[in-house]
């Protein structure tokens, strides 16, 4: 069973600093398969991936593109998991282009345009929510 927040296009995706100050960032989601895993694909050495690698804490509450929450949306804890082995990224790829159209433009893109350069390393992050929310 997919977790809820699976059917969001857009999560507001809190992170947290060394001295636990929240920082949160509008993300496009996807579901892994099935499962209530959810993943998030971002550029390597971004805050957001820099955070996770220091506090695997998470928190997602749904939000528009800009990152606007409506009151009263309901908020997941969890924890975040960032892996940039290739399989890894490959897979949090195609279960992202799956879901978003801009995300296939986007992989297609950057692979055409990796021939002409260094392509900038990405990074998948793996979330792994409570499936009830808590706030």
């Amino acid at each position: 069973m997919a977790h809820p927040l699976a059917s969001e296009s857009y999560v507001s995706l809190t992170t947290y600093r060394r001295t636990g100050v929240p920082v949160s960032t509008p993300v496009w989601i996807a579901a892994l398969g099935d499962s209530e895993e959810l993943v998030v694909i971002t550029m390597d050495e971004v805050g957001k991936v820099k955070r996770l690698r220091n506090n695997s804490q998470v928190r997602l509450t749904p939000c528009d593109v800009r990152g606007r929450i409506r009151p009263g949306a309901p908020s997941y804890d969890g924890t975040g998991r960032v892996s940039a082995a290739p399989q890894d990224v490959a897979v949090v790829k195609r279960a992202m282009g799956r879901k978003h159209l801009l995300a296939r433009i986007g992989n297609l893109a950057q692979g055409v345009l990796g021939r002409f350069g260094t392509p900038k390393p990405r990074a998948a992050i793996f979330l792994e929510v409570q499936p009830q929310p808590t706030t």
